[in-house]
Formats: structure tokens, sequence, C-alpha cells
């Protein structure tokens, strides 16, 4: 067998779907409701756990029921193939890896890919799972539809697993690859290689990375009310016009859009969200919400949280997000976990309060959030 990948990756037919060009459009779309009852904060409006909001979301090690020693090594090597604009993992075998059988010193396993952060059922591929053996051969190449500039920011991660006649999977090892300062032109890169398997490593979550930003503006109308010399009430206009450098998850096939919610209302009748936008990790929406019924004070208790997220199929996932308003910590006299806006959020909440009928425009960083759970 070869030492060198490229002369069997090659051979591929280059009919593959390519990608199309990213959508985007500059049309405003202006939408207005009403906050149900921004004083009425009860107990059932209160947090859940990002996990439970985001079916995509899932662990690198999830489904782990072995508790195995790490040893042996893994075989394998990468190229780049212009052409398909894929990169292409050749898994070629394993040697001395832990025994899931210690009695007939053996294990069922395979392997499983991601290119990191992605950590979606779609960016993960595996191989067969080659029986009874601690010197599996696997001879396969696994492809991810990627651009190759994209790759700098990612990881492949490769990991052993044994697999059970119960179908439940034990880790015996992994690697992991950085493409960040990777050359591919370097032919050594192409050949293959015997890594040592490593114990588990902790993954990067997307909390201790960049999300992006998202540019936007603010304004707040106050409505003037007949016989009184001061408003009683006024509307809030929520223009969200683009994010910035989002995650490049998906291969950058993310389908995008942004969701706004005025806490403490978490009624489904008072959420709005933008249309999806496909294919770039720069989407622009130029998408106006109005809410209206803001009393001068509730523009102290309340909230703006303004969530985007990556749909595909029937799922979506977190990408990022913002509170905007006070920062307080509380809200109509009650503790409240979700006013907790950054020093750059509150400071623009409160250059829309105080200059009334005036567009306040900024671009924020977009960050974790325990996501607020949406009530009936």
């Amino acid at each position: 067998m070869s030492k060198s990948v490229p002369a069997f990756l090659q051979d591929e037919s280059d009919d593959r779907e390519t990608d199309t060009a990213s959508e985007s459009s500059y049309q405003l779309s202006r939408h207005k409701k009403s906050p149900s009852s921004l004083t009425n904060l009860s107990s059932s409006s209160g947090m859940t756990s990002l996990s439970s909001v985001s079916g995509s979301v899932m662990s690198l090690y999830s489904g782990d029921f072995g508790n195995l020693e790490v040893k042996g090594s893994i075989q394998f090597a990468v190229d780049y193939v212009d052409s398909l604009k894929e990169l292409h993992v050749f898994v070629a075998q394993c040697k001395d890896l832990a025994a899931a059988d210690t009695k007939k010193q053996r294990s069922d396993a395979y392997i499983k890919s991601y290119l990191l952060p992605d950590k979606g059922k779609m960016g993960k591929k595996k191989t067969v799972v080659v029986k009874k053996t601690l010197n599996p051969v696997y001879n396969e190449i696994l492809r991810y539809k990627v651009e190759k500039q994209t790759l700098q920011t990612q990881k492949l991660n490769l990991s052993v697993w044994h697999r059970d006649t119960f179908k439940r999977n034990s880790f015996l090892g992994e690697v992991e690859l950085d493409f960040d300062s990777w050359d591919w032109d370097n032919k050594e890169n192409k050949q293959l290689k015997w890594y040592p398997l490593k114990h588990k490593i902790p993954p990067v979550t997307l909390e201790a990375e960049k999300r992006g930003e998202m540019k936007l503006a603010l304004q707040y109308v106050p409505e003037p009310t007949p016989g009184k010399t001061s408003p009683t009430t006024g509307e809030v206009h929520i223009w969200v016009k683009e994010c910035l450098d989002l995650p490049p998850l998906r291969n950058n096939q993310l389908n995008s859009f942004v969701k706004c919610t005025i806490l403490p209302d978490t009624s489904r009748k008072s959420r709005q969200k933008t249309r999806a936008v496909g294919k770039t990790t720069h989407p622009v929406f130029n998408h106006t919400m109005v809410y209206d019924g803001f009393r001068p004070e509730d523009l102290t208790e309340a909230c703006v949280e303004l969530t985007v997220w990556d749909h595909y199929k029937l799922t979506n996932q977190f990408l990022g997000g913002l509170r905007i308003g006070f920062g307080t910590g509380q809200s109509y006299g009650m503790k409240v976990e979700w006013m907790d806006s950054t020093p750059e959020e509150v400071a623009i909440w409160e250059k829309m309060v105080n200059a009334p009928n005036t567009w306040v425009e900024v671009t924020l960083p977009l960050r974790m959030l325990m996501v607020a759970k949406i009530s009936k």
C-alpha cells in the first residue's frame, strides 16, 4: 500500500453539488407587536438550559458506556482536493488498541470524526465497525465539503470507539489536528502517519470562542396622549441590520435568523423573528421589529433579548445572543437572571432612553446566553 494519499483521492469525479452564492437582501421589513403585560412576571417564565432549546447540540463523547484504557495509535492522512472543494481524511488503520473484551483480547472498533467547532450530527463522519481485533484496518475516506480558507478556523477530531452487541459505545482514544497553520502544499503533510491515541481532550465550546457580532440600531418613540403634557406610552424600534463573522458551522452552510423577545414577557405573542438567510456567516437582515405599549417605567424593567440561530431541517442551533437593558439584576422588584446586560449593552440602551426619536446604532459582540423559555 502506498504511503501517499493523493493518488487515489484525485480519481474522484467533480460532478458533486457546488456551493452557491450567499443570499443577502437589503429590503427593509417592519413588524409591530405589543408585549403582553410586561409587569406580569411569573416564575413559570424562568430560564431553561441551552441543550433543551437546541436539538442539534450534542457532546463529542455522548454515549460513553466504558471506562477503558487509552492505548495504541491510529494511521491516517489528510488532503484538500481543490477541484471538489473537499477535505479528504484517509483513515488507514489502528494498532494495539485497548481490549474491550479482556478475556478474548479484542475490540469492535470504529472511527468517528468532527471538524470542530461543529459538533452537530451533520458534521459527524464514521467508518465501519471492524470486529474482533485490536488492529483494525479501514482504508476509508471521510469527506467534508468545505472551503479551504474555512479550514484555518477548524480542527479535525478523530476518536476511536468500541461498539458492543447492544450498540453501546466505549471510548478508546482520540487525536486532534489543528489546521490553523497547516501547509496544504507540503507533500509530507499528505503522507500517511501514525499518531498516538490520547485521553479525552476537553472540547472547546462556542462559549469560549468568538461567536461573531450583530449590527443593529434602537429607537424609542414616545406616543403623545391628547390632553397630557408628557407621553404615557411609546414604541421601541429594533432594527436588526446584519451579523458579522458567525461561527462557521456546517461548512459555512449556515441558515441563520434572529429571534427577539422582550423580557419578562416570554409569551409567543411577543416573540418576533427575521427571515432566514442561507449559506453565509455574514447574513444581512435589515429587519425592523416594533413593540408598542412601553410606559416610561417599563424601559427600566424590561430587557430586549436578541438571539441568533442556525436552522437546519427540523432543528435550530443557538449561535449567540444579546440582552439589551439596564442590567440591574432585577425586574419589577424581583431578582432575575436574565437582567445581565454587559456594559456595552447597557450603554446602548441608556443612549436610546436618553435620546427619544433618534436611531442609536451599535455593533455588539454575540455571547452565550441561558435562553428564556417561551411560554404559551
